[in-house]
Parts: C-alpha cells; structure tokens; sequence
C-alpha cells in the first residue's frame, strides 16, 4: 500500500480529488478490515492458526470462506485499492492491482496444497466450489 501511495503522490492525481472517490476509498477500507475481521474470528473459532506457513488443522468453510477461499486477502486487497483512492492517484490503482498476483504466488498456491495435504477429498472439493478471490 505504500508503494500505490508514494507512487500515487508522484503522479498528479487528476480524477481522484473528487469527494465521491475519496469516500468509495473510506467504503472500501472500512469493507476490508470488516471482512478481516470477519475471518480472524473464524480462525479463532476453529482454533487453528491464522498464520500462513502454519500447519492448517482445520479446514474453514463457514463465515465468509463460503463466498471466498481467502477472505483475509481480498480485505487486504481492500484495504489497498481503498487507500490508493484516497490517498494515492490513478497511478495507485495500477500498483495495487499486482497485489492479488502477488499474494497468490507467495502465499495462496502453497496454503491451497497445505490444505489438500492435510483434509485431502474434503479440500479439494471445498476448491473446486468456492473462488479463490
């Protein structure tokens, strides 16, 4: 998020100093750190680890991992594009849009095998229904 915003202040911002879009960013952080929220909580429920290189011990599949494989991501990517509104410019939206490329290459391909090693069939299935973002 800092990288959209110091590259966002760089560039001038043109469109982005109407109210209407700094609002949409207030919209889409506020939306982000709610469903961050929203699935830490299950994390918490499930008692298992919200950390990513942790050993997962229970498959997730309630709350907002119905809609979503990775709730806490795409509130993150929120989160970033919301920032981007408010404080960066057009440039920003540029830089945030590599954040979900970024995150599933560093993070998101080895938790959906760690998930399949550990729940097998049950995982598997669970990707197969539910999106990744």
């Amino acid at each position: 998020m800092l990288a959209a915003i110091c590259i966002g202040r760089w560039v001038p911002p043109g469109p982005f100093e109407h109210a209407a879009l700094r609002y949409l960013g207030l919209i889409l952080i506020l939306g982000g750190l709610a469903l961050i929220g929203w699935a830490a909580l299950w994390f918490r429920r499930k008692r298992t680890s919200i950390y990513p290189g942790d050993q997962p011990e229970q498959l997730i599949v309630e709350g907002p991992f119905r809609i979503n494989r990775n709730p806490i991501y795409a509130g993150m990517a929120l989160v970033i594009f919301g920032g981007a509104f408010i404080w960066g410019g057009p440039f920003s939206l540029l830089i945030a849009a590599f954040f979900p490329i970024l995150v599933t290459r560093r993070f998101i391909l080895a938790e959906e095998a760690a998930l399949r090693a550990a729940f097998g069939a049950e995982a598997e299935s669970y990707i197969a229904q539910t999106r990744r973002w």
